[in-house]
């Protein structure tokens, strides 16, 4: 089994900048605290090329933000034999048993109690599901992974709804030509939708949590949002009528995914199902990375604001 703690060989890695000098240099960026347990993202979907890219660079953004961070993949569907692809409860297995090691030596060193006392004061590893929203099913793979691993691991929740995700939404539908790209400056785009169907995964309770995000993606553009899921049957040509019915003529499909969570091709048949153009799903927009980060930070309790910057 592999164990990456960092990109796989040949894949470009987001280093943090260099720190300028002079009085008016940029603050620096927070780093991970002594100790603390690796972040582990969680990827559903079968493991494949793109999927780890995807994965790697959305990780390569976390650790640009956060100096220091031991990141890991591990692949919810997985079996752990293909080299390069672990397995979610290969990697947290062998997280728990690397940290249960280090805070032995540490013991053993006779390290003083703060010292000692950082490899215990956190679990031995926070595991952050690559997930736009709430899926039951998928989280509930993932909690199955995290409990067979026979690890303390702490698993967050996924990462929206949330405004970031609404900014994502709204430059994947600006890249497609489907939407302005800064509604400050009145940039108007001739094939810009005057309704957009949010397209999730996971039922009646993602397309809820998706509802949010909705909302604050139909304040950017001010056009009609409505979220619709690609796995409850009809649902997205329902919501494509709706939207029709109440007066949009050019629709556009915008998927609420990140990617791998979904079979190939599904967002583009639910595109033609509703007789629209599509955006491209999430990928690696840097909000999602910052997202996946806030998560982390969060159950360590740590604040990601910049040395130097005053909180407010």
């Amino acid at each position: 089994m592999s164990s990456p703690t960092g990109p796989a060989p040949g894949l470009p890695v987001r280093m943090p900048r260099p720190r300028q000098p002079g009085r008016h240099r940029r603050p620096e960026p927070a780093a991970a605290p002594v100790g603390a347990p690796p972040l582990v993202l969680a990827v559903p979907g079968l493991p494949d090329t793109e999927t780890r890219s995807l994965a790697e660079e959305i990780l390569s953004i976390a650790r640009s933000e956060l100096p220091g961070l031991d990141a890991r993949i591990g692949y919810v569907d997985a079996d752990g034999t293909a080299e390069g692809y672990p397995s979610l409860e290969a990697v947290l297995a062998y997280a728990a048993a690397q940290r249960a090691a280090r805070a032995s030596e540490a013991r053993e060193a006779g390290a003083e109690d703060g010292a000692a006392g950082a490899w215990d004061q956190w679990p031995p590893a926070i595991v952050v599901p690559l997930l736009a929203g709430p899926d039951n099913s998928l989280l509930r793979r993932v909690r199955q992974s995290v409990m067979s691993s026979g690890s303390a691991a702490e698993l967050t929740d996924a990462l929206g709804p949330h405004p970031l995700l609404a900014e994502a939404l709204h430059v994947r539908l600006s890249e497609a030509g489907l939407a302005r790209a800064d509604r400050a400056r009145l940039f108007t785009v001739a094939t810009a939708a005057d309704g957009i169907i949010l397209a999730t995964v996971g039922g009646e309770e993602a397309v809820q949590a998706a509802g949010i995000s909705g909302m604050l993606l139909s304040a950017r553009l001010a056009v009609p949002v409505l979220a619709a899921a690609l796995d409850i049957e009809g649902d997205i040509a329902r919501a494509a009528d709706q939207l029709r019915g109440s007066g949009s003529r050019n629709l556009a499909l915008a998927p609420g995914l990140i990617g791998p969570e979904i079979a190939e091709g599904l967002a583009d048949a639910a595109a033609k199902e509703a007789d629209c153009a599509a955006a491209a799903p999430l990928g690696a927009y840097p909000a999602i990375g910052k997202l996946v980060l806030a998560k982390y930070a969060e159950v360590l309790g740590i604040s990601l604001q910049p040395q130097g910057v005053p909180a407010h």
